[in-house]
């Protein structure tokens, strides 16, 4: 694609690769990339309007623009005032349209990565921690001694070891040294 039509700051800009425009100032700082939106891709005789394509921009400078004098008269009334104004402005690159650029750059930064990650073995997963069941922490006793018999085993224990780390109520780790027991029988 020779051209696209994308959006800064609430202005569309005809953009090519390689060129440079004078935006509105944008809050990228400079050195940095952003992504524009892309309105248009064209070129080659056809255009897409509902591009999925990338457009990939670089800030290059933060400028001011032209000052822009201003005066004010009133005529017979002695009444002058002069003000100036310069707008806040970004120069921006554009690098690719189409992610050609930014593509070989992922791929020569993978190839980069991939002898590292070969010299790495491979860590395993954790493993996964049972957790007392919902709402636990506001059960009464006797509502734990009633619920334990449909708790499974890894919630059984990781209640009993919650209670004895956090709460240490006695009839409650009666209860479910209880069921443990009773499950070991089975």
């Amino acid at each position: 694609m020779s051209y696209a039509i994308i959006t800064v700051g609430g202005k569309q800009y005809r953009v090519q690769e390689g060129e440079r425009l004078l935006v509105d100032r944008l809050k990228t700082g400079e050195g940095e990339t952003f992504s524009p939106k892309v309105l248009l891709v064209g070129g080659n005789g056809d255009t897409d309007l509902a591009p999925s394509t990338p457009v990939t921009a670089r800030v290059v400078s933060h400028e001011l623009g032209d000052k822009i004098r201003i005066g004010k008269y009133k005529r017979r009334t002695g009444y002058r005032r002069h003000t100036g104004f310069r707008a806040s402005l970004t120069r921006i690159e554009i690098e690719s349209i189409g992610g050609a650029k930014a593509k070989s750059e992922t791929k020569a930064k993978e190839a980069k990565a991939k002898p590292e990650a070969a010299a790495v073995p491979e860590a395993e997963p954790p493993a996964r921690h049972a957790h007392p069941p919902k709402g636990y922490e506001d059960m009464t006793v006797a509502e734990i001694a009633e619920h334990v018999p449909g708790w499974r085993r890894p919630n059984i224990e990781a209640a009993l070891e919650h209670e004895k780390a956090n709460a240490n109520r006695k009839g409650a780790i009666a209860a479910l040294e209880a069921a443990l027991a009773k499950g070991e029988e089975e």
